[in-house]
């Protein structure tokens, strides 16, 4: 494939984006490049395969069932980041599922070429271990959060950390930068949709947040701050 010479074409603090140029390049180039649909399912919870995918150009949502067979979306990825490394590095079963959200290119590894490049190149497992670091820091900053706010000011931060790692400037004000329906932001935030919904509708009144063709729209990112009791600044 040809070379992707720019981590600039990355989201800041994805995995590619914290790659070498050339090391990145390397391992690219042990991967096919793939395009799928809008709603693919990329993996599987259960299954035993062991393929590693790279977003290239790609939102995809991770979700995983519990017991009680209800469906929680557990994070949103983006272009730059990686998908499946776990099952690769622990040979274990996928503890999740992962779909894509819209037309995506991807570039596609083998678990085990994955693995043999990392041990040969350092700057893998820097970044890896760096990533599962801030991963880390993102759930237990939402646990917090569920703990000591309400659910509109959980709603609040949620929408602003989003914004923060996905948004998109548009006309109308700040795009969050991914299509998330209210279950699936209730579940990461842990409410219900009547709480979302409730939560949703406080902020739009507020004059904090639109809702356009299904997405989420911060029309005050200064006041939702607030709001969310953050520094607005």
């Amino acid at each position: 494939m040809a070379a992707i010479h720019s981590s600039d074409l990355f989201a800041a603090g994805t995995f590619c984006w914290r790659l070498p140029n050339s090391v990145r390049d390397g391992l690219l180039d042990l991967g096919v490049i793939v395009r799928f649909q809008a709603g693919h399912t990329l993996i599987r919870q259960g299954d035993e395969d062991r393929l590693v995918f790279i977003l290239l150009k790609s939102v995809v949502k991770v979700t995983a069932r519990t017991e009680n067979g209800a469906e929680a979306l557990l994070a949103v990825r983006v272009s730059g980041d990686v998908v499946g490394e776990m099952a690769a590095l622990g040979q274990t079963s996928r503890s999740a599922s992962v779909t894509t959200c819209g037309e995506s290119i991807i570039a596609v590894v083998k678990g085990p070429v994955f693995v043999d490049f990392m041990a040969r190149q350092a700057a893998v497992g820097v970044a890896l271990s760096q990533l599962i670091g801030d991963r880390l820091r993102w759930a237990n900053q939402r646990r917090l959060e569920f703990a000591g706010y309400s659910a509109d000011v959980c709603l609040a931060r949620l929408l602003l950390a989003l914004s923060n790692r996905h948004g998109i400037r548009t006309r109308e004000g700040l795009d969050i930068g991914v299509v998330l329906t209210q279950v699936e932001l209730g579940g990461l935030i842990g409410a219900r949709e009547g709480t979302i919904q409730k939560a949703m509708r406080g902020l739009r009144n507020k004059g904090l947040v639109r809702h356009l063709q299904q997405r989420i729209v911060i029309t005050d990112v200064r006041g939702l701050a607030r709001f969310a009791e953050l520094d607005p600044d």
